[in-house]
């Protein structure tokens, strides 16, 4: 029973990485395509939702950020906030890999630098149990 839990846990924790990734690049996409938002007047505000909700991108970024959350919300009641927060966190390393290496985006050593800090705290939450409140 434990392992069961402890393992559907980490393929939630997959999950929730993937869509939250995929929704904030999907995002990103789609309002790139958009450009930079001017907001002059209110049929300037009329226009830029047409522009958005239009987008096949930024509804592809809704619907992943949606799986995202009921995935998030699943996990939760398995594990602690304390655990699945931090461990989640793996979702900062593949957007700047997926930016640096699928969309071209520069990213500096400095940002490298804070992945690999990510990296390391998140490998030190997966030695820590997912859940404090339930007997593992």
């Amino acid at each position: 029973m434990v392992l069961g839990l402890r393992l559907k846990t980490y393929i939630f924790l997959v999950l929730i990485v993937l869509f939250s990734s995929s929704g904030n690049i999907f995002l990103s996409q789609g309002m790139k395509q958009i450009g930079a938002v001017r907001i002059g007047s209110s049929s300037d505000l009329v226009r830029l939702f047409v522009e958005i909700f239009s987008n096949g991108w930024i509804w592809m970024g809704i619907a992943a950020l949606l799986l995202f959350l009921a995935c998030f919300m699943v996990v939760l009641s398995w594990a602690d906030y304390s655990f699945i927060s931090p461990a989640s966190a793996s979702s900062y390393v593949v957007v700047p890999l997926v930016g640096h290496f699928l969309l071209g985006e520069k990213v500096p050593p400095l940002h490298w630098a804070g992945i690999m800090i990510i990296c390391v705290g998140v490998g030190l939450v997966r030695h820590t149990a997912p859940s404090t409140t339930r007997e593992e």
